[in-house]
């Protein structure tokens, strides 16, 4: 079991389905879970959006207008007050993947949580060579296995399935972290070798005992700072290395960071922002 209770931080794993992706799009669904709570605790609400809910966006989550036409809107409902107070608390520590987006749809609700881990950012971060094929969660969930460790029905593209995901996840991640040296703001150095993220167990030896507390701020700093990716895992150059398109190709990289930049949440993204940028000058 790992000694999670002692530390001063309270995890809260975190998922939003919303009705797009542009900066005016709001949430109607709202799950999250505090670390290692019991399922009959895991806070799962559905809300009426003030904007309405893009049929793309329907095909993914699969909620529609109708299901939420006599839902409260999220920042009139009786739960908001306890959430807000809960997701801003000091020592609170927000997990989502890809917490640039959820972060952003938080604050739409006026919610302007505390802290945040981005398990995207520390797949990224433990697997620079994209050893693995993809980072997003439901690739993870199958590579890994991690239906796995539960017995709960999981539903993809669920705000309540995918915190379920996360927390295990999560749980992968502080293993393998935990055999990693994190004394400086070089730890991203040593994990360059070819057998890294795969298959996120424990690492045997070589590492530093460190507590669980220390990896908790190490992965709110790591998920503060842009990634490199490694490769493309979409369009015309899927599968290829970003390093070798910037000589193959430099003009749709340059295409592709324009758009990037053109992009209605550029925040979430930064990293293909920071990687286009960061092959293009070298």
């Amino acid at each position: 079991m790992i000694p999670y209770l002692y530390m001063k931080y309270t995890l809260v794993f975190l998922d939003t389905e919303t009705t797009g992706k542009e900066n005016t799009d709001r949430l109607c669904q709202l799950a999250y879970k505090k670390l290692d709570e019991p399922m009959e605790s895991l806070f799962n609400h559905f809300y009426k959006p003030p904007v309405p809910i893009s049929i793309g966006s329907m095909a993914v989550h699969h909620i529609t207008s109708e299901m939420v036409a006599d839902k409260p809107l999220f920042i009139e409902s009786p739960e908001y007050e306890t959430t807000k107070h809960l997701l801003e608390e000091e020592n609170t520590v927000v997990i989502c993947h890809n917490a640039q987006f959820d972060v952003a749809i938080l604050k739409r609700e006026n919610i302007r949580p505390a802290n945040s881990i981005d398990t995207l950012r520390l797949v990224r971060f433990l697997d620079p060579d994209m050893i693995m094929e993809k980072h997003n969660l439901q690739y993870l969930r199958y590579l890994l296995e991690l239906d796995k460790d539960t017995s709960e029905k999981i539903e993809a593209h669920d705000a309540k399935g995918d915190v379920i995901i996360l927390e295990l996840l999560f749980k992968r991640l502080l293993k393998k972290m935990r055999g990693l040296p994190i004394a400086n703001s070089n730890v991203g150095l040593p994990l360059t070798n070819s057998n890294v993220g795969l298959p996120l167990t424990p690492s045997k030896g070589g590492g530093i005992d460190i507590s669980d507390e220390a990896i908790i701020e190490e992965m709110m700093r790591i998920s503060k700072e842009p990634m490199l990716i490694g490769k493309f895992a979409f369009g015309k150059h899927n599968g290829k290395r970003v390093a070798d398109v910037a000589v193959e190709d430099p003009g749709y990289l340059q295409w592709l960071l324009t758009q990037k930049r053109q992009s209605e949440n550029p925040d979430s993204e930064a990293d293909w922002i920071h990687t286009l940028e960061h092959f293009l000058k070298t």
